[in-house]
């Protein structure tokens, strides 16, 4: 018996699933508002203290800071930012890891790799973009 897995790569797995997309929104949403929750930490701010810097409702900073929610809006993200004294840097990465890219400078390489190795890992039971829309 062989398993058509054996020796794939996990992303490829995960297409094959057919849930690469979901699985990667789930993970980057765990790794921002595990960043705000430590920088919250950091700072010793409470859940009340925040919203209100972000001009915003708690039950709003709830949402951001749930790690199953994988919705998200740019204008969230940086009033969180703000509000912490931060900023946001994004970019967009090859999707094959890098290997036809063009070569990154040490900076940008090592943030992605502190990215990935930060990255929680996504929970064993999938669930559905309509059953987390729904609660």
């Amino acid at each position: 018996m062989s398993n058509k897995h054996m020796g794939s790569r996990f992303d490829d797995f995960l297409e094959e699933e057919g849930i690469l997309e979901e699985t990667t929104a789930v993970a980057l949403k765990r790794v921002i508002a595990w960043q705000i929750a430590e920088e919250m930490k950091v700072q010793n701010l409470t859940k009340t203290t925040l919203a209100k810097r972000m001009h915003t409702s708690r039950a709003a900073l709830n949402r951001l800071l749930d790690e199953e929610d994988a919705s998200l809006t740019l204008t969230t993200l940086a009033s969180a930012a703000a509000a912490l004294g931060k900023t946001v840097s994004l970019h967009l990465a090859p999707a094959d890891g890098g290997k036809s890219a063009a070569p990154r400078s040490r900076a940008t390489a090592k943030a992605v790799s502190a990215t990935r190795a930060a990255a929680p890992v996504p929970p064993a039971a999938k669930r559905s973009t309509a059953a987390r829309r729904s609660t």
